[in-house]
C-alpha cells in the first residue's frame, strides 16, 4: 500500500508517487505477449492511487519485438505528467526513434508522410455525416480491456471461423482474390491472420449475449426482427434506380430484370432479393412497410432502391432471429459502454 499522503506536503506527495510510478514501469515485463501482464499490473497499482487517474500507453515499436510504456498521471495542482520507460537495448535514442520515423505516420503520398493526428482531424472533419470511425476506435479499446480479462490463447477452430467471415462478409471466395485484397490494401498474410485472432476474441464477447440474454433482448424489441422478403437494386446513379420505381411494386424485381437485360440500361446496376431478418438487410429497408418501395437513397458508396413485399412477426425461436438479436444486445452493451466511458483523445 502506498504511504499516507494525507500527511505530506503536496510537492513531497507527488514525489512519493513520481518514485513509486518510475520503479514501477522499470519493472514492466517489456515483449508483446506479456502487454496485458502489464496493463493488469498497472490497474492494480492505479486502484491504489485513484487521485492519480492514471493511464498506461503501450508503444510498440515498428519492427521489434519489444514494448515500451508511458504512465499518464493526474498532477494534484492541475494538468498531466508524462512518464517514459524504453527497454535498454544499448542502441541511442536519438538513432533508435530516427530509424523509426514512420511509426508516427498512417501514410504517404509522393514522399510525405500524413500523420496520425492529422489524418484522424481531416476524417472528423470530412466526415460530419458519418462519426463512426472515432466510435470504432473507442469501441476497438473497449473490447480490447475486455479481452484482457480471458487468457484463453485462440484456438484454431476460433481463427478459422474468423477468417472465414472476414471473406465472406467482403465476397472473397477464393485464396487469390483474398490475396489480392490484402495486397490492394496493404495487409500481409501476418496481418491477416493478426486480425482473424483479433475477431476471434470479439466473437467470444459476443457469445456472451447468446442464449438468455438474446431472448430478452429479442422479447423487449420484436418489431426490430421482423423477417422481410424484399428485393432491391443497387447502382452508381440515382435516376436509373428512380425510374425502375415507376409502376406496381409487385413488378419491380420485372422491371430491374429487363434493365439488365437491355444493353446500357443496366450498365453498373445489380439486383438482390431476400427473405431475411430485418437487421440482416440494408438498412434503407428497416422501416419500409409491406407493399411500399423506397429510394433511391445514398447507401454504400453508391444509390440503392428497393420493395418491401411483405413483413411477418419474428420466430423467438429461430436461430437467424437469435442471432440477430444476439448481436443487437451486443452493440447495445457496446453502445452504453461507449456512453459511459472516459474517453480522452491525445490527437485531436
Amino acid at each position: 500500500m502506498p504511504a499516507d499522503q494525507s500527511t505530506l506536503p503536496l510537492p513531497a506527495a507527488f514525489a512519493n508517487d513520481l518514485a513509486d510510478a518510475v520503479a514501477l514501469l522499470r519493472g514492466l515485463p517489456a515483449t508483446p505477449e506479456t502487454v496485458n501482464d502489464a496493463q493488469r499490473s498497472v490497474r492494480d497499482w492505479a486502484a491504489e492511487r485513484p487521485w492519480l487517474r492514471a493511464q498506461l500507453v503501450v508503444d510498440e515499436t515498428p519492427g521489434t519485438a519489444r514494448v515500451g510504456y508511458d504512465l499518464l498521471l493526474e498532477h494534484p495542482e492541475g494538468g498531466s505528467v508524462a512518464l517514459s520507460a524504453q527497454v535498454d537495448d544499448g542502441i541511442p535514442w536519438l538513432v533508435d526513434h530516427s530509424s523509426h520515423w514512420a511509426a508516427a505516420n498512417i501514410l504517404s503520398v509522393d514522399g510525405v508522410g500524413l500523420s496520425i493526428g492529422v489524418a484522424l482531424s481531416a476524417i472528423r472533419s470530412l466526415g460530419v455525416r458519418d462519426p463512426r470511425v472515432h466510435e470504432q476506435l473507442v469501441d476497438h479499446r473497449i473490447l480490447m480491456n475486455e479481452m484482457e480479462d480471458d487468457p484463453r490463447p485462440v484456438t484454431d477452430d476460433e481463427m478459422r471461423r474468423a477468417a472465414d467471415d472476414f471473406r465472406r462478409r467482403l465476397g472473397l471466395t477464393t485464396r487469390e482474390q483474398t490475396l489480392d485484397w490484402l495486397a490492394q490494401n496493404g495487409i500481409s498474410e501476418e496481418g491477416f491472420w493478426g486480425h482473424a485472432k483479433m475477431q476471434a476474441r470479439v466473437a467470444r464477447i459476443r457469445e456472451r449475449f447468446s442464449g438468455d440474454p438474446a431472448r430478452r433482448y429479442l422479447a423487449e424489441h420484436p418489431q426490430r426482427f421482423t423477417v422481410r422478403r424484399a428485393a432491391w437494386v443497387t447502382g452508381p446513379r440515382p435516376e436509373p434506380l428512380r425510374a425502375l420505381l415507376d409502376g406496381p411494386v409487385s413488378e419491380f424485381a420485372s422491371r430491374v430484370t429487363a434493365a439488365l437485360l437491355s444493353p446500357g440500361d443496366g450498365a453498373g446496376l445489380r439486383l438482390e432479393a431476400a427473405a431475411a431478418v430485418t437487421p440482416r438487410l440494408p438498412e434503407p429497408l428497416h422501416d419500409v412497410p409491406a407493399g411500399t418501395a423506397a429510394g433511391p437513397v445514398a447507401y454504400d458508396g453508391g444509390h440503392l432502391a428497393g420493395v418491401v413485399y411483405e413483413v411477418v412477426p419474428p420466430d423467438p425461436g429461430a436461430p437467424e432471429v437469435l442471432d440477430a438479436a444476439r448481436d443487437a444486445a451486443f452493440q447495445a452493451w457496446l453502445d452504453e459502454r461507449r456512453r459511459t466511458s472516459e474517453i480522452r483523445w491525445f490527437w485531436l
